[in-house]
């Protein structure tokens, strides 16, 4: 058992945010979360990163998670870019990648860690002294990436990494992320285009108001006719 989340439920005051969330993602896969606004794909991330309390039960490589805090999940390797990229605006792009190196006592591993996600985000090390807030939203999202990258992750987490972007920043998203995971990282996708998810996926789970409806291999969801029509604007 790699990444295992049984019967999650979270409430937000008195609203269910999730109601039994159960999934697994296995090591090397790309799983994607699929659904419309307020499914609960979000909140899932964030209980996984431990910044939700919730009920039931996640365990990650046989060490359960409840009650850790987000910065030891961090630790054990489980690293999340949230929504809306988040970059320190006034620190510079370096200051950016070196925060998420911040619990690496490994310091030759993180110069070249740095070295790889330069030779990754070149746009990144042009622009290293720059203030985070200074570079355009697709860069800032690839920073969010990186810097997610420079914890040395064995899981990402991602949330609607193309968000807000371009249709060739998009394509230029989805290549990273497909890049990363056949360097060995497993990845969990929040992604508003769901075709693009999908595509990129091994398996995903549909999300509706909190529960899972639908799960299975992605290749085969892509062409179900209630996933065309509900997520993909497709029908036959």
């Amino acid at each position: 058992m790699f990444l295992q989340a049984s019967d999650i439920r979270v409430r937000y005051g008195k609203a269910e945010a999730l109601r039994n969330i159960s999934m697994r993602v296995d090591k090397g896969e790309i799983v994607s979360l699929v659904g419309s606004n307020g499914a609960g794909k979000t909140t899932t991330l964030k209980a996984i990163s431990g910044l939700v309390p919730y009920g039931g039960e996640i365990v990650f490589q046989e060490k359960r998670l409840n009650g850790v805090a987000p910065h030891e999940i961090v630790r054990m390797g489980i690293a999340h870019v949230p929504e809306g990229r988040r970059v320190f605006s006034t620190m510079t792009v370096m200051e950016n990648l070196e925060l998420g190196a911040y619990l690496r006592t490994d310091q030759a591993a993180v110069l070249q860690d740095l070295e790889r996600i330069y030779a990754s985000f070149p746009v990144l090390q042009s622009r290293a002294r720059q203030k985070a807030g200074s570079l355009s939203g697709g860069e800032q999202q690839m920073l969010a990436i990186a810097r997610a990258l420079m914890t040395s992750p064995t899981v990402l987490l991602l949330d609607e990494p193309s968000l807000g972007l371009s249709p060739k920043l998009v394509r230029e998203v989805a290549r990273i992320i497909s890049d990363i995971n056949k360097h060995g990282v497993t990845i969990v996708l929040i992604e508003q285009n769901a075709r693009m998810a999908l595509r990129l996926s091994h398996r995903a789970y549909i999300l509706e108001l909190g529960k899972i409806i639908l799960e299975g291999n992605a290749k085969e969801l892509i062409n179900d006719e209630k996933v065309k029509k509900a997520y993909l604007g497709t029908s036959h």
